[in-house]
């Protein structure tokens, strides 16, 4: 599975579009993108995922419409999010 994260920072705040993209050769059921902040960033709306935020950790899991991507496919989720300080883009994880 491939992810690709784009965003629009505009200072204390930001939105971010993730795609999933499905790199296998059989359909996926579910998806998990996951990742840690390294500053005080926290999400404040979510669209198209389930998003779960633990202190820095944050995991976003498929809705009931997206979560079967078939092969080459891909679903988009996106979030908002608060901030001060520095806003580095995080490095994500699938499964």
């Amino acid at each position: 599975m491939q992810r690709d994260l784009h965003d629009n920072d505009w200072g204390g705040g930001f939105t971010a579009d993730v795609k999933v993209t499905n790199t296998g050769s059989s359909a996926l059921n579910a998806w998990t993108v996951g990742w840690n902040f390294s500053g005080n960033q926290h999400i404040t709306n979510t669209w198209n995922a389930a998003l779960t935020q633990s202190g820095s950790s944050v995991t976003a899991k498929n809705t009931s419409y997206n979560g079967t991507i078939p092969p080459g496919g891909s679903t988009t989720f996106g979030f908002q999010a608060t901030y001060s300080g520095s806003n580095p883009v995080p490095s994500l994880t699938c499964s």
